[in-house]
């Protein structure tokens, strides 16, 4: 699986800050809503309307989680999605580690390390 595969699931979390509109994370999440997928942020320092402090408070099955936040803090994310079932992640350059790619491996979550707005674009351009 490659992170174009990734695109073709519906229901999203993009996990970051998703509040702060100079970042990556929110520039994604409003990529993603626009294109048409299911999605909504995790933000685990606030939240707001449509955002989620953690994971088990979305309210939809989660399929793919977008991850654009701090190693450190993404570890414990896997974590959580781990004790949810998830088992996709997109990683976004900057928010992985080796720790997170080995958790991944040992855990049977697909990882894919790749941006969501190239993926998108690339299939807006097919």
């Amino acid at each position: 699986m490659d992170a174009n595969e990734l695109m073709k699931y519906k229901n999203w979390i993009v996990v970051g800050d998703v509040l702060n509109s100079s970042k990556y994370a929110y520039k994604i999440l409003n990529a993603l809503k626009e294109s048409g997928y299911n999605v909504f942020g995790v933000n685990p320092r606030g939240k707001s309307e449509d955002i989620y402090l953690k994971l088990s408070d979305v309210k939809y099955k989660i399929e793919v989680i977008d991850l654009c936040i701090n190693p450190l803090i993404g570890i414990e994310i896997l974590k959580e999605a781990k004790n949810l079932g998830i088992d996709k992640v997109l990683i976004q350059p900057g928010a992985g580690s080796m720790e997170i790619l080995d958790y991944c491996k040992r855990n049977n979550i697909t990882a894919m390390e790749g941006c969501a707005l190239v993926e998108l674009s690339n299939r807006s351009s097919n």
